[in-house]
């Protein structure tokens, strides 16, 4: 039985064909589906039809391919789906200016205008409120408690007078190699010109005697508009000081100039000077405190004018330095200290400063174009 099958099996024998069709530009996977968490479904790789080995390497290369199509679309399905759920969150950060610390040379001509205007005021209230001086023969010196214990030494206040040079000639030199001259310099002027305004204040609407009877007075002029004219030239021309022999006026006492420059010096001197400059402050201090004792020694002002002035030039330097180092205060409308009467000038001296003033020097002149080529030249030997 099984023989007469396999008799009639092998008349049915057709020919076999095997055909093996490569395709050279295979089209591309689809992408894959997406489920509810996000991740994409991992396609199966397909399985190799078996060829012959001479076809072997193409196979290869197609699969390669195949991966590197799947792991793209992964790529990009994961990125899209990030862009779709991070929520970004921007954050504006101001610009900040430029230069937080411009130069504006022109707004500390204009402090040095007005500080060179009531300088000069101050000289014309001078002559007005000598001609108001009450005579010393009718109207004796006013009561002091630093008189009554302390004679008077003559020379005392031409220490006064040259511990101010001093103190002055010193600021310079330090203001000159300041690199923010130009800011520090219009807070000065500002200063000087504020406090001796104050100063003409004073001295106008309250005419004191003379503190004591060994000082002589110049003759009133009373309506020589001429003689007083050159008195104020001759003033200036002295500096005030007595050393000089420019300053014969008397009225003046309320309050003390030498106070306020000697007090004013030392504490631009201290603030615009690094603290490991110990003994330079030292030094300053004593030439400003020695001054102001050598005033009162001298007899040449009360001990209330010497006070007022202390008071008055300590208080608005601190005003000032503590709005201008409080950046916050510039233009808080609730500031108490924005309620001086200096305020809008302030606002207009310091609107730009954006920061505070840093303690670096730095020469005042420059140093040509040629001498710094041969500088960097010799450094550039130097250093090979």
């Amino acid at each position: 039985m099984a023989a007469s099958e396999l008799i009639q099996d092998s008349d049915d024998v057709r020919p076999h064909v095997e055909v093996d069709v490569t395709a050279e530009n295979p089209p591309s996977p689809p992408r894959p589906p997406r489920v509810a968490n996000g991740n994409p479904i991992q396609l199966a790789s397909p399985t190799s039809v078996p060829a012959h080995d001479a076809h072997d390497g193409k196979n290869k290369h197609v699969r390669g391919r195949l991966s590197r199509l799947q792991e793209s679309q992964l790529i990009h399905s994961l990125s899209s789906r990030l862009r779709r759920r991070c929520d970004y969150v921007k954050i504006n950060v101001p610009e900040e200016p430029a230069d937080r610390l411009p130069k504006e040379w022109w707004k500390t001509g204009v402090a040095f205008l007005y500080a060179l205007f009531n300088l000069f005021f101050t000289t014309v209230v001078i002559t007005i409120v000598h001609e108001r001086v009450p005579d010393k023969s009718v109207n004796p010196p006013l009561p002091d408690k630093f008189f009554d214990y302390v004679d008077r030494v003559p020379w005392a206040f031409t220490v006064a007078e040259v511990n101010g040079l001093i103190l002055v000639g010193l600021w310079l030199v330090q203001w000159l190699l300041l690199k923010h001259k130009a800011i520090i310099g219009r807070r000065c002027f500002f200063l000087i010109g504020t406090l001796y305004m104050y100063r003409c204040v004073t001295m106008y609407i309250t005419t004191l005697p003379v503190p004591g009877k060994h000082m002589v007075c110049a003759p009133k002029l009373y309506n020589d508009s001429t003689g007083k004219i050159w008195r104020i030239l001759r003033l200036i021309s002295g500096g005030g000081l007595s050393m000089t022999g420019s300053h014969l006026m008397c009225g003046d006492f309320m309050y003390s100039g030498h106070t306020v420059m000697l007090t004013l010096s030392y504490l631009f001197i201290k603030e615009y000077s690094h603290r490991w400059m110990w003994w330079y402050h030292a030094l300053c201090w004593l030439l400003s405190a020695s001054g102001v004792i050598c005033i009162l020694v001298g007899h040449e002002h009360y001990s209330i004018d010497v006070v007022i002035a202390y008071f008055a030039t300590t208080r608005t330097f601190w005003w000032y330095h503590t709005m201008a180092n409080s950046h916050s205060l510039h233009q808080a409308p609730n500031s108490c200290l924005s309620r001086t009467w200096w305020n809008p000038i302030f606002n207009f001296l310091e609107r730009n400063v954006q920061a505070t003033v840093p303690l670096e020097f730095s020469w005042p002149v420059s140093l040509p174009s040629s001498c710094r080529q041969r500088y960097r030249i010799v450094e550039g030997t130097r250093d090979e």
